[in-house]
C-alpha cells in the first residue's frame, strides 16, 4: 500500500465525462488499496472566463479606473477549482468510493498575503492523513490557499501544480502524479521535432531548467518544491485508458518520473532542448564602467516586476565605459524602457537600444558537468545553419541561446540532432 497524491490539470476535467474518466483513474488507486488525494483545477476554460468577468467588471460599472481589488479577484477565480472539487467527490460517491472535497482553507494550506501569486508557506495535513487512513479520498481545490488575512489567496496559473507538490510533502506521499494532456516529459517540443522521445526519468535540476526555460508541462515553482522535500513526481497522460496495462505500476506507471539525480543511473550528456519565443534585447550603450551601475538599471526593473534574463557586458578597452546587454519579455519591453528612461540620470547611458522578436533557445543535462565540448558542438551545429548568435549565457547544466525569432524552430530541430536526441 503507498499514499498517492493525484492531480488533474484544466483539460483532464474538462466537462462531466472528463471528470468520470478522472474518477475511473482514481478508482483503479484506490482499488488497489492505497491512501489517495486528488487535488483538481478548474475546468478548462473557466478560469479565463472568470478573470475575464473580473476585468470587464469596472468597466460595466463606469469606473475610471481599470484596477480592482485583488482580494475580490482571488474569491472570483478560486470558485473554479471549487466546483471541480465538488463534482468530482460525487463522481466518485456514485461509484461507491467514500470521498469529500476540500477547499484550501479548509485543510488549511496557509500562503503569504501576495494576492493573485501567493507563495505556500505552512500546511496542516493532519487531518487529510487521518481520512486517508479512515479509506476516505480527499478531493482539494487546488491553485489556492488562505492568506494572513484570512481571505482566500491564489497562488498564480499552474498553481494546481504547486498545491499538488506541496500536499504530497505534507502528507510524506510515496510519490505525487501530475496528470495532463501529455504523456510525459519530451527531449524537445514534439511539435516541432517529432522525433522527440518521452523521457523515462528527469531529474530535478534539469526539470526545473526546463520549466522555467519554456518547456509547459509544470509550473517551475512545482518543480522547485519537489526538489526541496524530494517528491517523487510522475508526469502522465489522463487521457490514457485508466485500466490499460501497467497504468496501475506502483514502481513504474507509463509516463516520465521527475526524481533526485541519484536515481538516475545512466545519464545523458544532453537531457533536452527548451526554447522560449517573444523574447526581446535592450542595450544600454556607453555607461560609466563604476560600482553601482548594474543595481542602477536592474533594481528599478525588478521593483517594476520586469523579469531580467540574459545579462552580457562589454567593457570598452581603455576601461572607462562599458555597454550591458539583457533580454526581457517582449510584451515588457516598452515597459522596460521607460522605467529605463526614467532612471538615466542615475544610470548615466547615452542611448538605450532594442530588438522585439527574438528566441531564447537552451540545451539542457546534468551530464554537461563532466563533459567538454557541449557549447562548442552548439555553436558549431548553428553557424553551418546559418544561425547568427546574439547572446550566450551558461551554467553548469545549461546553454542558453539568443537568436531571431524567425530561426527558433530550426535552431531547436538542429540542436535536438546534433546531440543525438533524435536516436531511440
Amino acid at each position: 500500500m503507498a499514499r498517492i497524491v493525484m492531480k488533474f490539470g484544466g483539460t483532464s476535467v474538462a466537462n462531466l465525462e472528463r471528470i468520470y474518466n478522472v474518477a475511473r483513474h482514481v478508482k483503479r488507486e484506490v482499488d488497489a488499496g492505497h491512501e489517495v488525494a486528488v487535488v483538481v483545477s478548474a475546468m478548462s476554460g473557466k478560469t479565463n472566463e472568470l478573470v475575464g468577468w473580473v476585468q470587464d467588471m469596472p468597466k460595466v460599472a463606469g469606473a475610471n479606473s481599470p484596477f480592482y481589488d485583488a482580494r475580490e479577484y482571488d474569491a472570483v477565480v478560486a470558485s473554479g477549482e471549487q466546483v471541480t472539487s465538488g463534482i468530482l467527490a460525487i463522481a466518485l460517491q456514485s461509484m461507491g468510493i467514500n470521498a469529500r472535497s476540500w477547499q484550501g482553507w479548509q485543510i488549511p494550506i496557509r500562503t503569504d498575503n501576495a494576492h493573485g501569486a501567493a507563495r505556500i508557506q505552512e500546511i496542516d495535513g493532519s487531518e487529510i492523513i487521518k481520512r486517508m487512513g479512515q479509506g476516505q479520498v480527499a478531493v482539494v481545490a487546488g491553485f489556492q490557499g488562505i492568506g494572513p488575512d484570512n481571505r482566500i489567496a491564489t497562488l498564480g496559473r499552474g498553481g494546481s501544480d504547486t498545491s499538488a507538490v506541496a500536499i504530497a510533502a505534507a502528507v510524506k506521499a510515496d510519490r505525487c502524479d501530475i496528470y495532463t494532456d501529455v504523456d510525459g516529459v519530451y527531449t524537445t517540443d514534439p511539435r516541432v521535432v517529432p522525433k522527440a522521445r518521452r523521457l523515462k526519468k528527469i531529474s530535478f535540476e534539469e526539470m526545473l531548467e526546463l520549466a522555467s526555460l519554456g518547456a509547459k508541462v509544470l509550473q517551475v515553482r512545482s518543480v522547485e518544491l519537489a526538489m526541496v522535500h524530494k517528491v517523487r513526481t510522475f508526469v502522465r497522460s489522463s487521457f490514457e485508458d485508466p485500466d490499460a496495462p501497467g497504468m496501475g505500476d506502483l514502481i513504474n506507471p507509463p509516463g516520465t518520473l521527475i526524481c533526485d539525480e541519484e536515481e538516475i543511473v545512466e545519464q545523458e550528456v544532453v537531457t533536452g532542448i527548451a526554447y522560449a519565443k517573444d523574447e526581446a534585447q535592450i542595450s544600454l550603450r556607453r555607461l560609466a564602467d563604476r560600482p553601482g551601475v548594474s543595481a542602477a538599471i536592474f533594481g528599478p526593473l525588478a521593483e517594476a516586476h520586469i523579469n531580467v534574463d540574459m545579462i552580457v557586458q562589454n567593457i570598452s578597452e581603455d576601461g572607462s565605459r562599458t555597454d550591458m546587454t539583457f533580454t526581457v519579455p517582449s510584451g515588457d519591453v516598452q515597459k522596460a524602457l521607460r522605467v529605463l528612461d526614467d532612471n538615466k540620470a542615475t544610470i548615466g547611458f547615452d542611448v538605450a537600444q532594442n530588438e522585439s522578436g527574438l528566441c531564447k533557445v537552451s540545451v539542457i543535462g546534468i551530464g554537461m558537468r563532466s563533459h567538454a565540448g557541449v557549447a562548442a558542438l552548439a555553436f558549431k551545429a548553428l553557424a553551418e545553419k546559418g544561425i547568427n548568435i546574439k547572446a550566450i549565457t551558461t551554467s553548469e547544466i545549461k546553454i542558453s541561446i539568443l537568436i531571431d525569432g524567425a530561426y527558433s524552430e530550426l535552431a531547436v530541430r538542429t540542436l535536438h540532432s546534433a546531440y543525438g536526441l533524435d536516436k531511440s
